[in-house]
């Protein structure tokens, strides 16, 4: 059989194709209306962070979401969200003159707008509302409305109620409180990696490149993406809940992201350049080669990031709106602005250079020894494969050990850091107050029962072995509702066992169970149920992009098979350090015990699908290389060798981003962005460099096997990188076509040198 391959305007160098032509046609005019789109942008977003939520770590179809509402509604003083710790300045709470300033203040909360259920030790004498030591109490109440609402009501009065009353002190927590000190930290946080990361970030493009002006376009680039998602987001709160810590997203996957994509489309544009083509030229290799790159990385993130959206908790949905928005964003503007700016730059991309004040008095390297490095680093590693492969399996399997010794937990107070005033009423609660404060069960009762037959059901609650105490029922109407002390903390095993015992007891009424175990549990359900479909999203979707890219059966298995292994150091850690607590005194944080439950999820999705963005790069490459030569070990190193350089620099630029993120001193955001980090470089320096290489060597050419209808499936649909197969095809003479075994026939009548292993790359 025989394939002659015509020449077409996608495989000319010379005439640029229909997309070349599209984002070229009218540069400048492109570039205004991105200038004009993203000053609407910047108006369209001001706000979004006063319009986000903190909370969303529960499924809203639980029965411990309903439960919790129903109370809220029928049963208000039940639920208080507002606490006043009221310190008697080293006397003691039952003094007179104590009694007497905390009666004014429960006076004046009651009276309020906003405020319903207000209630304190000085009303109700209750030993849970009063220090152990005597010189602290509280007063409680319930803020009414939704998340904006009780936040707005509580900006309004804290400051009139915080602060010293005669002989008392008063701090302001509760959980309405909590959220509130969690927004505004936030918010302040972001603000502070943006300026950690921007500059930091501009000096090592200005290392990568040389030319400031190349280096700025990467980061124009990010900020445009940055500005439109904010834009997004604020529409997206018009009509359901986002959560404020997908801000924190927002700017490391714009920042990171922007400059990965721009990253390889400026370099391979300058290559393009350095070869004598005309910047039009350049532009349409560079998008016909690095562009679909970019085009099939962005696709791979963000199906890893849309898989988010089968989870119920907004809190996970939340970053699928964000990380969605911000991918596609990231990549058109890379496809479509990036391009115009680089056609009106043309050579002058290179100005300023700032490295030649270091380059002075030393002897220019000899062109084309650029990467040469990675190309002995993959021969080495090729040449010692098994070896390779196994240790490095084995290092990676050993660093996420910990993990096996997870527990899950909800989020509090904690993720604040300590001088927070809500987090420190928390501790001085859960320090100096008798009982479990914070971990009781509230069991409604719904349908009416007589007395009898609470008391009966009383009776049977304090029976069982993981309960330390019962109180109620607190009756109204045809509803009543219990307390239930569980024996050990709020959310071990013994208090999510009793959730599932209370749950099982037979009633002649009906019963739901809440407080934090409960939710605890419902929260784990919900993601046992869903991670499933997330899982096989991500897996089927991947398979299925990068079989399109390479044509392999074998490739896209080993993609995400190693993909998840280079995540194992992420997980190990997060369970070393901000579980068991280890280095929490360095980074600033309070270790609550526990991992959130949604954590490791969106870690997963997050980490996975920016691991994919560095194997598509690295596998396109590959794959161009296999189909220009037909050796397989030589493009495995001819690979390594022309994107491993850029695949470092890229993902130690994405990791200085994310370590930004990570000096927040909310833990959860902390967790993010250090975890990610390390995920990122495990993936570039261990996975990348040592074991697809090792890999890719042991299965040699079955590497790229597919059975015969696969084959003609990707002939037809699959897509290559490489812009010149149809031109570079007669140096392989009769050579069999790599996936499908056709012979090919060139059609420009001569045959192209193959390029030499030390020649300048034009990696993507």
């Amino acid at each position: 059989m025989t394939e002659v391959n015509k020449p077409s305007e996608a495989g000319s160098g010379a005439r640029p194709g229909g997309w070349t032509r599209f984002v070229t046609a009218r540069p400048r005019l492109s570039l205004l209306l991105a200038l004009v789109i993203t000053a609407l942008a910047v108006l369209a977003g001001s706000g979004v962070a006063d319009r986000l939520g903190s909370g969303g770590w529960e499924d809203p179809a639980a029965e411990s979401t309903y439960a919790t509402k129903a109370l809220e509604r029928e049963f208000p003083d039940s639920q208080p969200n507002l606490l006043l710790l009221v310190d008697a300045r080293g006397g003691s709470v039952d003094a007179p003159a104590v009694a007497a300033e905390a009666k004014a203040l429960v006076t004046r909360l009651s009276g309020e707008k906003g405020v319903i259920g207000v209630g304190s030790y000085w009303q109700t004498k209750s030993p849970s509302l009063r220090a152990e030591d005597g010189h602290e109490a509280l007063i409680a109440a319930r803020i009414t409305g939704d998340e904006k609402a009780a936040a707005d009501t509580l900006n309004r009065i804290a400051p009139h109620y915080r602060g010293t009353h005669g002989p008392v002190a008063v701090k302001v927590g509760g959980m309405v409180a909590v959220r509130s000190d969690m927004q505004t930290i936030i918010k302040e946080d972001l603000a502070r990696a943006e300026l950690i990361a921007l500059p930091v970030t501009l000096v090592l493009l200005v290392m990568v490149f040389g030319s400031a002006i190349a280096a700025l376009l990467p980061l124009g680039i990010g900020i445009v993406a940055i500005l439109g998602t904010n834009a997004v987001l604020r529409g997206i709160t018009s009509f359901t809940d986002v959560s404020v810590f997908a801000m924190n997203l927002t700017t490391a996957l714009g920042l990171g992201l922007a400059i990965d994509y721009a990253l390889f489309i400026v370099r391979r544009f300058r290559e393009e350049l350095a070869t004598g083509a005309d910047p039009l030229t350049a532009v349409g290799t560079t998008l016909r080669t690095a562009g679909r790159t970019v085009l099939f990385s962005a696709l791979t993130v963000a199906v890893s990031l849309a898989a988010m959206l089968v989870f119920p908790q907004y809190f996970l949905r939340s970053f699928a709106y964000a990380g969605i928005a911000v991918v596609l964003l990231a990549a058109g503007a890379a496809l479509i602005l990036l391009p115009a700016a680089l056609i009106l730059l043309g050579d002058r991309v290179n100005a300023l250079d700032l490295r030649r004040v270091f380059r002075r008095g030393r002897e220019a390297r000899p062109s084309g020894t650029e990467g040469t490095a990675w190309a002995r680093a993959a021969t080495l590693v090729m040449r010692r494969a098994p070896l390779f492969a196994v240790a490095t399996t084995a290092f990676l399997i050993v660093l996420g050990l910990p993990f096996l010794g997870v527990r899950f937990g909800t989020a509090d107070d904690r993720q604040l850091p300590a001088g927070a005033e809500s987090h420190v009423v928390q501790q001085h609660i859960r320090d100096g107050f008798p009982g479990n404060p914070g971990g009781d069960l509230e069991v409604l009762a719904a349908g009416g029962a007589t007395q009898a037959q609470y008391t009966a059901y009383k009776e049977r609650v304090a029976a069982l072995p993981e309960v330390a105490g019962v109180a109620g029922p607190l009756v109204k109407g045809d509803a009543a509702y219990f307390t239930v002390q569980p024996r050990g903390e709020s959310v071990d095993a013994g208090a999510q066992r009793l959730v599932g015992e209370l749950r099982a007891l037979n009633t002649p009424f009906d019963t739901k169970v809440t407080g934090t175990a409960a939710v605890l549990v419902d929260s784990k359900h919900a993601i046992g149920e869903s991670l499933p479909w997330a899982a096989a999203i991500i897996a089927i979707v991947t398979l299925l992009l990068v079989f399109l890219l390479t044509g392999s059966v074998l490739i896209p298995i080993q993609a995400v098979v190693l993909n998840a292994l280079s995540l194992t150091a992420m997980f190990g850690a997060v369970v070393w350090v901000f579980q068991d607590g280890h280095l929490s005194n360095l980074l600033g944080f309070t270790s609550p015990g526990s991992i959130e439950t949604t954590l490791p999820v969106l870690m997963f999705c997050v980490a996975f699908g920016l691991s994919m963005d560095y194997g598509v790069f690295l596998l396109s490459r590959i794959k161009e290389e296999y189909d220009r030569t037909g050796d397989h070990e030589r493009a495995v190193r001819l690979g390594l060798q022309r994107t491993g350089g850029l695949i470092t620099a890229a993902a130690i630029i994405l990791a200085v981003v994310m370590v930004a993120i990570g000096t927040s001193r909310v833990t959860n955001t902390k967790m993010l962005g250090l975890g990610i980090a390390l995920a990122v470089l495990m993936d570039a320096m261990v996975v990348r460099s040592l074991l697809v290489p090792a890999i890719m060597r042991l299965t040699g050419k079955a590497t790229w096997w597919a059975p015969a209808p696969l084959r003609r499936f990707h002939d037809r649909f699959g897509l290559s990188e490489g812009e010149r197969q149809a031109l570079e095809a007669p140096q392989r003479g009769a050579g069999l076509h790599s996936t499908c075994g056709c012979r090919r026939v060139g059609a420009t009548g001569h045959d192209e040198p193959e390029l030499a292993l030390q020649q300048e790359p034009r990696g993507a």
